[in-house]
């Protein structure tokens, strides 16, 4: 009898370990909650290894956690699961959000978010992370964050070399057909801006990636620190698309430009990163400029002062009533903080030494 009991207490012991584990791994994946909320377990059956494990209850959505391989789930173990999720839901559910719940097979279960005023996240662009305590889930800031305004915005790398001329009077060229085409929309020429802004980063980020796999060796970070700044980028893009609305014909421009600027961009980070990365350098003083002149328009009330997009209110973590202004302010911050990390990557190569010999910014914001 009492060896019964132990070997049951075993059995149960091994059961939750398993749990604990598969709900952290799933978690890592991405099952976020915005507010500390416990981790209930609403049901628990069959064998640990071939079957379902349980569902957790994380602001009301439904997910099941599974060990064991694909084959492992048989017709037996689908019907009841279907004749499960047919009952009604346990006390504190929402039948509606049951019944419209993703069961997923895979292990990889939908996401809710909500905010602190308990609305609901809408944005799956970028997320908010937890940590998994004892028993409860907690907020931990992941991709949104508060722009550093205090940074300088006249630094300036003067072109001394035959490289960093090339790179600055490139820019340069680019700017006179850009001032040309767009004058005074500043909504529409920061827009562009963005499409071409954030393929930098990406094809950096790229060719590190690469070049890390080819030579069997760590890239510094720096591989995450360019993502970083490209994703960065992007985000710019889908802010201002929300107060610009570009005609077709700019739609077909971003096109062009988006696939010729790749492409030269490519191939010039191939032949000497240090070029590239000062150009990048270049350019984002360029995007400084931009904003620096767009903020003047706003501030002659040129341009109308909206309120700023609710997506940037949650990216940059604005007040409530943040406006435009406000908006533009952060993404100029953003843009010196990407000309910091540039000139700082072309010096690196300048100096005969390879990027992961210095220790990437990673969160430079």
């Amino acid at each position: 009898m009492l060896m019964a009991s132990r070997e049951g207490a075993s059995k149960l012991v091994s059961s939750m370990m398993l749990v604990s584990r598969s709900f952290s791994t799933a978690t890592a994946r991405g099952i976020l909650a915005k507010e500390a909320v416990p981790a209930k377990a609403v049901g628990f059956n069959g064998d640990v290894v071939r079957r379902n494990i349980g569902e957790f209850w994380v602001r009301g959505s439904v997910f099941g956690l599974r060990h064991g391989s694909t084959a492992s789930y048989s017709g037996k173990d689908q019907q009841q699961e279907e004749v499960k999720h047919s009952q009604p839901v346990a006390e504190g559910g929402d039948k509606a959000e049951e019944k419209n719940a993703i069961v997923s097979y895979w292990g990889v279960p939908p996401s809710r978010v909500t905010k602190e005023d308990g609305t609901e996240w809408k944005w799956n662009c970028f997320r908010i992370d937890l940590v998994l305590t004892v028993c409860y889930l907690k907020l931990k800031p992941w991709e949104t964050y508060s722009a550093d305004l205090s940074i300088n915005l006249t630094k300036h790398h003067a072109p001394v070399t035959f490289l960093d001329k090339m790179a600055y009077w490139t820019v340069k060229s680019l700017r006179w057909p850009t001032d040309l085409f767009f004058q005074r929309r500043y909504g529409c020429r920061a827009m562009m801006l963005e499409t071409v802004a954030a393929v930098p980063g990406m094809v950096g980020g790229m060719l590190l990636h690469c070049k890390s796999l080819r030579r069997f060796e760590h890239s510094g970070g720096w591989i995450k620190a360019l993502l970083e700044e490209a994703e960065n980028e992007r985000m710019h893009l889908m802010t201002f698309m929300e107060v610009a609305n570009p005609k077709w014909y700019e739609r077909a421009l971003v096109i062009t430009v988006q696939g010729v600027f790749f492409n030269a961009y490519f191939l010039g980070y191939l032949i000497s990163p240090k070029f590239a990365h000062r150009m990048v350098g270049y350019l984002e003083e360029e995007a400084i400029h931009s904003y620096t002149e767009f903020l003047k328009e706003l501030d002659k009330g040129n341009i109308k002062n909206v309120p700023a997009p609710a997506i940037a209110i949650d990216y940059w973590r604005l007040p409530p009533n943040s406006t435009l202004r406000d908006v533009v302010e952060v993404v100029r911050a953003d843009e010196a903080h990407h000309r910091d990390v540039n000139h700082f990557a072309s010096d690196i190569h300048y100096q005969g030494r390879e990027l992961k010999e210095a220790p990437a910014p990673i969160g430079y914001h």
